[in-house]
């Protein structure tokens, strides 16, 4: 355990800590330790197949990818990631762990793991991958009943949201108690949160982390979402990273802003010594239009991810590229060649962070190995456009597990594994039936 972290237990006068990692559903495990005992042990044990749990618990036959035993993997604290729990009625520190095996070797089922593995691709090649994600997300009225449509949260102003109120300010002001208190926990937290709006559906918001690195990126996302419901539960309502939690209201993205830039001179490597897009910035924006629909799992995880992912929906449908085209699953935001970035804009909010980012980043990579050409931009909309992305889950699902590029750059193990856990997560989801069948089937087939 290092210095730093004792440290920070010490002078934060820690109670307890909160151990966690996240599994592949981006779901926070782990145990909560007294601090004492947390110094002591220096690390915890958790069986490998707790990354294998699907978002309501199941788990596939995890033989195959943990071995028949079920062994323990050693979880060990990054003390880069301890934070105060702001929340917490007495002082209480979080800490993401890493997973290794027993001979020290990283557990590659770790979405860290994974993310790390793709992050090493660039720095073996003197190259810095640089991230900014943006996130929206729903404020909706207390629901206890899953068979009820959700409802927009009353404001102060004892009014629901009847209409869609993009970039209000007043539609913010309405729920200031909220955001005031998720501010502070954000500072408490040091999660870098830079700007709030109102998003376009009634009681979606959207807020804007400053740009760094990935791995640093993907840990405040996943604390981000913690903060987020606890603060909503706090004030009576709930918050909802579903990608598409209400029928007629536009879905919730995870947009994410990439750029490369020169590991020794910090150099964006997207533009030349004249200003203008190189090579690699074209190659990079290629290979997201040719393994962004192989990867779409990492991208849009659940059944519902889809339903946000359609026409007329203000979401992508397709992988076109053009600047400043918000209509293309590919977007070249207009700036400076020293901030030249390109915008992802495929992700669901309800994605496991540290693998969207390995998934986007991974697109990139494979583009710039492969030297691909991408398609012209896009000048016009591109929602009238063919569909070129899955269209459900059970497509994405075999598209992914037959690529072979991607099972080589994410790990073999790692791919079929996770796309067990998804293929669970479907065929639990299909056994259900739903309130339009029993509606127009019921007596009428």
């Amino acid at each position: 355990m290092t210095q730093a972290l004792l440290e920070f237990l010490t002078t934060h006068r820690i109670h307890e800590v909160e151990c966690v990692i996240p599994d592949m559903t981006g779901i926070a495990r782990g145990k909560i330790l007294p601090r004492d005992l947390f110094v002591e042990a220096g690390e915890m044990r958790l069986p490998k197949s707790v990354l294998l749990n699907t978002v309501n618990g199941q788990q596939p036959d995890n033989g195959p990818y943990v071995g028949d035993t079920d062994p323990d993997m050693v979880c060990r604290p990054d003390a880069s990631t301890v934070r105060l729990v702001p929340w917490a009625a007495e002082p209480v520190a979080v800490v993401i762990h890493d997973c290794f095996e027993a001979d020290g070797g990283a557990v590659e089922l770790s979405p860290r793991a994974v993310l790390r593995r793709i992050v090493e691709l660039y720095e073996r090649a003197g190259w810095r991958p640089v991230v900014a994600p943006e996130m929206e997300f729903y404020l909706v009225a207390r629901q206890h009943n899953p068979h009820e449509p959700l409802q927009p949260p009353l404001g102060r102003t004892g009014k629901a949201e009847a209409g869609r109120q993009s970039y209000s300010i007043d539609a913010v002001n309405d729920f200031d108690p909220f955001f005031m208190e998720l501010s502070s926990f954000c500072q408490l937290h040091k999660l870098g949160v830079e700007t709030l709006i109102h998003e376009a559906g009634a009681g979606q918001m959207e807020i804007n982390f400053s740009h760094g690195d990935p791995m640093d990126l993907a840990d405040r996302v996943f604390l981000f979402k913690r903060a987020v419901r606890e603060t909503a539960l706090r004030h009576g309502i709930f918050a909802t990273f579903m990608a598409k939690p209400m029928e007629l209201e536009p879905g919730s993205a995870m947009h994410i802003h990439q750029s490369l830039v020169d590991a020794a001179s910090g150099a964006n490597l997207f533009s030349d010594a004249a200003g203008a897009p190189t090579a690699r910035f074209m190659h990079y924006i290629a290979g997201l239009q040719k393994y962004v629909p192989q990867l779409m799992p990492m991208f849009a995880p659940y059944v519902n991810s889809y339903r946000r992912l359609s026409r007329d929906m203000s979401a992508p449908i397709n992988l076109q590229w053009g600047h400043d085209n918000r209509t293309c699953g590919i977007r070249v935001p207009n700036s400076g060649p020293d901030n030249r970035r390109i915008e992802n804009r495929v992700p669901g909010v309800d994605v496991n962070p540290y693998l969207a980012m390995a998934a986007t980043l991974a697109c990139g990579w494979l583009g710039m190995r492969e030297q691909l050409q991408p398609s012209a931009p896009m000048t016009r909309s591109a929602w009238n456009l063919d569909y070129e992305l899955p269209r459900h889950l059970e497509d994405a699902i075999e598209r992914m597990r037959g690529c072979e590029a991607v099972a080589e750059v994410l790990g073999a193990n790692f791919v079929s594994a996770f796309c067990a856990v998804k293929e669970l997560e479907y065929s639990t989801y299909n056994r259900v039936i739903s309130s339009w069948e029993r509606e127009h089937l019921l007596l009428l087939v």
